[in-house]
């Protein structure tokens, strides 16, 4: 049976994790001084992978072990992540074609938790 609270803990951390990494990679196109100190942002990805590495560790035992799960649930918590911040910060809007990869996200993670 999986446990919903470490499932929930780690789909938390994950989302930290890609919102973090989301602002570290593309700071550089909203701010010039991200743009021109790539070093600091580089540096940033020490803080941000304990979220993943947290995130999967939570993840993986709530489904018992399994590692896809996690994988795969972190991957599509990051293309909703991307999706928002990239439509909120940069004004590209959502396409038709972003639409239907959502919604495969949306399965992806729907067919992780429930199906057993």
């Amino acid at each position: 049976m999986n446990n919903i609270k470490d499932i929930i803990i780690g789909s938390l951390l994950f989302l930290i994790g890609q919102t973090a990494v989301w602002y570290q990679l593309n700071l550089q196109f909203i701010n010039e001084w991200f743009k021109n100190n790539s070093w600091f942002m580089a540096l940033m990805g020490v803080p941000i992978s304990y979220f993943f590495i947290y995130g999967t560790k939570y993840s993986v035992e709530g489904f018992n072990g399994e590692l896809w799960p996690s994988r795969l649930i972190g991957f599509s918590l990051g293309m909703f992540v991307y999706a928002i911040l990239t439509w909120l910060h940069l004004n590209q809007s959502i396409t038709p074609k972003t639409l239907v990869t959502l919604i495969l996200a949306t399965t992806i993670v729907v067919i992780q938790i429930v199906w057993k």
